[in-house]
């Protein structure tokens, strides 16, 4: 099976439903609802995608906290 990416919804037909978890040309693993974390040899893998992976969404760069200087009170 090609082209499963992380968090891709699948469907196999001996453990049920689950999300890739990771995926690369080597291991493929995945999280199933009722079998729990399975991994597998990505080229052998037979199963339904059945719900696209989520878009990612690109966050903007995190601002630096402003250093407040605390003085002596008079």
């Amino acid at each position: 099976m090609d082209g499963l990416l992380e968090g891709h919804k699948i469907k196999h037909e001996l453990y049920g439903e689950g999300v890739v978890t990771a995926s690369d040309e080597e291991r493929t693993t995945i999280e199933f609802d009722d079998h729990g974390v399975k991994k597998f040899v990505t080229s052998l893998i037979t199963c339904e995608v059945i719900g696209e992976a989520p878009k990612r969404k690109v966050r903007g760069r995190r601002r630096k906290a402003r250093s407040v200087e605390v003085g002596a009170a008079a």
